[in-house]
């Protein structure tokens, strides 16, 4: 159903004129399912967290980590590898064993050359679980490495990830509600709350990772609330390119927020993802043209002090026609005329990977507001090009793939 004022408070004047077109124009402007699943993503990170808290599922997630993984590979095609690439660093942290994101096509092609030997936790992470190569790699490491167990998180219950193995002991499943299964074209609560799925394999308190998540929900409701205008502003200045900086696990949100304005932009934004200290490194020649720069600032203060400098760089070298800066406590030396800070008190507090996903609401609605700024329609952009699941194509028989 398309979003109305009642469903989410919203004072945003962009969000609002949006918001005040009937059911039918909603639908023919083509925003209406994305503009509801961006902006339903507090509620439904709640009611994430109560799943997570219920006793089976607590118990079940467990249950993955009893047998002492060696290592652990996060897999899934597109953003879903996003979503793992935010979470590898952070289980590897807290659970001091090896943790990779491997995008799907690669375990696919290069099984041999990708998957680590001995007893691994494979976690694929799906939005529809209906993507071709997503249960052919199941398929493929539980016949050449039954060592291996699986977790699935999926937003769809009638997806061959979430219905293939159900008879299956090495696989157990992490279903989330409904609502996050996209009906959108582009993926954004199903992303986000994949996400705060994955981060609780880190958790030993279910209670207190509720509470952080609602912590998250409110500073992604302050996002909508005071910064919508501002971002929507953004969105119609005239870069060409734009450029998504992050350091650590934050690359991943960082890849996330670039697909999104890809995507959403049909292809008329060119977008990069690159670390603060790595754009020094010949990515930034990119910005010697018209081009948004958005910047997630860390949590750690010693890992801020190289992001302040990089964007002191580009202050001074004039690089960039605008910056967005998301962060906690943002010092006005880093923000130049005609910058945007979206600075949210409590930021630095939460759980990583909730940090990461307030920087990916940010790029969802930096990504929206562009695609309408350009003509697009964000539940069906790139018509003609790309489809909500990935079309049919064959899987072949492997080979000797290293």
């Amino acid at each position: 159903m398309p979003v109305t004022p009642s469903d989410i408070l919203a004072p945003s004047t962009e969000l609002d004129r949006l918001f005040a077109a009937g059911v039918e124009e909603q639908r023919q402007a083509g925003y209406a399912d994305t503009l509801r699943e961006i902006l339903q993503q507090p509620q439904t990170w709640r009611d994430t967290a109560t799943l997570l808290a219920a006793p089976a599922v607590a118990a079940a997630l467990a249950q993955v980590l009893i047998s002492h993984p060696e290592h652990i590979v996060l897999t899934g095609s597109g953003s879903s590898v996003h979503a793992g690439e935010c979470l590898a660093a952070v289980l590897q942290a807290t659970l001091r064993i090896p943790c990779r994101a491997i995008p799907a096509g690669d375990l696919l092609t290069h099984l041999r050359g990708t998957l680590a030997p001995g007893r691994g936790l494979i976690v694929s992470i799906a939005r529809s679980g209906d993507s071709p190569e997503s249960a052919a790699v199941v398929d493929s490491i539980l016949a050449t490495a039954p060592a291996c167990t699986h977790l699935i998180v999926t937003c769809n219950a009638n997806g061959r990830l979430a219905t293939r193995y159900r008879d299956e002991p090495r696989v157990r499943m992490l279903l989330l509600d409904a609502r996050t299964n996209d009906r959108s074209l582009v993926m954004t609560s199903s992303f986000t709350n994949m996400l705060l799925a994955g981060g609780a394999l880190t958790q030993g308190n279910a209670g207190a990772y509720a509470a952080s998540t609602q912590l998250a929900a409110e500073a992604a409701q302050r996002v909508f609330d005071r910064h919508a205008d501002a971002l929507a502003m953004i969105a119609r200045q005239p870069f060409a390119n734009a450029v998504y900086l992050a350091s650590g696990a934050g690359l991943g949100a960082a890849r996330e927020s670039a697909l999104k304005m890809l995507e959403m932009s049909g292809g008329a934004v060119a977008t990069m993802a690159e670390t603060f200290l790595g754009l020094r490194h010949g990515p930034m020649s990119a910005l010697n043209r018209p081009s948004l720069v958005v910047a997630f600032l860390s949590a750690q203060a010693s890992v801020r002090d190289y992001e302040y400098d990089l964007l002191r760089e580009l202050e001074r070298k004039q690089l960039g026609l605008a910056r967005v800066i998301v962060g906690e406590n943002i010092p006005a030396g880093v923000v130049g005329a005609g910058d945007l800070a979206i600075d949210l008190p409590g930021l630095d507090a939460l759980e990583e990977t909730q940090r990461h996903m307030i920087d990916v609401v940010v790029g969802q609605l930096l990504a929206f507001f562009r695609c309408l700024h350009l003509g697009q329609k964000p539940d069906a952009p790139s018509a003609g090009v790309l489809t909500r699941v990935v079309e049919h194509f064959a899987i072949h028989p492997a080979g000797d793939a290293r």
